[in-house]
């Protein structure tokens, strides 16, 4: 697991006030991380670029 100090997280649009049952992302140049918002001290994951866009894609066909 990569560091992530320095990463700009931010969360969805569609995110409420509330901050329940929410994802933030970073972007870097070759990769997307991805955090639960209500819990910042867990792990978080990454994936490539490429699948976020496929993940964004099938997500928004739904």
């Amino acid at each position: 697991m990569s560091s992530t100090t320095g990463l700009n997280w931010f969360k969805s649009s569609y995110s409420t006030a509330q901050g329940d049952s929410c994802v933030e992302v970073a972007i870097t140049e070759r990769t997307v991380h991805v955090r639960d918002s209500k819990d910042m001290t867990l792990p978080h994951f990454r994936v490539g670029r490429d699948g976020w866009a496929r993940f964004v894609r099938y997500a928004a066909a739904r």
